[in-house]
């Protein structure tokens, strides 16, 4: 479920808190689902339990997670989430065609580049479902 990769510069309980939220706008946990205990993760992880606490901490400020006190921590409904980080992901596509038109590069070019990543995601979209 949950990869570290300890080249990456962000902290761990970044990578964490990262991971899960890739996993509840992807709907692999859905809404009111449970998360693993602090420490059963942490022992899978073999990390300090501490650190997931703090990644636990972040994804509830956040409005990713909820806690039940003496039942653990859930995924917290996830409608507005995914509505919010589509408008992110458009405002960064937006930008980048305006930067792109910005330094010259042709209209057609744009946009058969953008045809290829898409098709190019598709299709990582494709193998990584049929795992």
């Amino acid at each position: 479920m949950i990869i570290l990769d300890y080249k990456d510069r962000r902290p761990i309980y970044e990578q964490v808190s990262e991971k899960f939220k890739e996993l509840m706008l992807c709907g692999v946990i859905s809404e009111n689902e449970s998360m693993p205990s602090v420490r059963s993760l942490a022992m899978d992880l073999s990390i300090n339990p501490n650190t997931i606490q703090r990644a636990y901490a972040e994804l509830e400020r956040q409005g990713y997670i909820y806690t039940v006190k003496g039942k653990g921590s859930f995924a917290a409904e996830n409608t507005a989430m995914k509505e919010n980080r589509r408008k992110e992901i458009l405002i960064q596509v937006s930008e980048v065609i305006d930067e792109a038109i910005q330094i010259g590069i042709p209209d057609e070019e744009i946009k058969k580049m953008v045809e290829i990543q898409y098709e190019a995601a598709k299709g990582r979209q494709e193998v990584k479902g049929s795992d």
